[in-house]
């Protein structure tokens, strides 16, 4: 369901408000790698890439976040080590993730896990803007890692911290970049996209009203270890 035009200037007015009263939890502190579970097998390296929730929001240690939160549970599930790193930027978008942050990224991969989009959604881009973006991101990532996961955009929908009216709105466009990285993962080998949109609940958002919290990220982590060990 498309949203009413009569609508608009709602949306409008209330993501100005949002703009102007939003207090957004900061990025998580410590390490942005480590290493879990025993340390005397070859271990399953991991490196998550990405915007906020890949900076561990929400949370006060990437331990809590969704890179630590995906270790353990891989760790659990594989009974090797699983070593990790982060990559992830506050507000970054795919153009940032693509040229700036991607270079940071470790190589020799088992894993890459992108969580990207929220914030092209969230400034207007287009989803030819988020396509071309994610084929190169993708293009790059394949020859670093045995397996990449795309996690799709947190369903807008559902966050506590936005009115009605615009959470929709959004809800609306993250579908549409949702449809352009399902079809695009479906074309390439090794490549997985992930919906999200089923996680949220009361206890998956942290103070803010926004980001995830411990909680949701255990639950957004525990999806995607289901999709690498099924």
């Amino acid at each position: 369901m498309r949203t009413n035009p009569l609508l608009l200037p709602i949306v409008l007015a209330q993501g100005m408000w949002l703009r102007s009263t939003l207090e957004l939890a900061a990025p998580a502190a410590g390490p942005t790698g480590g290493t879990v579970g025993d340390p005397s097998g070859p271990p399953v390296r991991v490196g998550i890439l990405g915007e906020s929730t890949a900076a561990g929001c929400g949370v006060d240690t990437h331990d809590e976040g969704f890179s630590g939160c995906l270790a353990r549970e891989l760790a659990a599930r594989t009974g090797r080590p699983v070593g990790w790193e982060a990559v992830g930027q506050f507000g970054a978008t795919s153009s940032r993730i693509r040229h700036r942050l991607l270079p940071r990224l470790g190589g020799d991969l088992d894993v890459a896990v992108l969580l990207a989009g929220a914030n092209d959604v969230l400034t207007g881009r287009t989803p030819e803007h988020w396509r071309d973006n994610l084929v190169a991101i993708l293009d790059e990532l394949a020859g670093r890692a045995g397996r990449v996961v795309v996690s799709g955009v947190p369903p807008f929908a559902y966050v506590p911290a936005l009115p009605a009216a615009l959470g929709r709105y959004l809800g609306e466009r993250a579908a549409a970049f949702d449809e352009v990285s399902r079809r695009v993962c479906a074309g390439r080998a090794r490549t997985t996209w992930i919906s999200i949109a089923v996680l949220p609940g009361p206890d998956f958002f942290a103070g803010d009203r926004f980001h995830p919290s411990a909680s949701g990220y255990r639950r957004w982590a525990r999806a995607v270890a289901d999709e690498l060990t099924h």
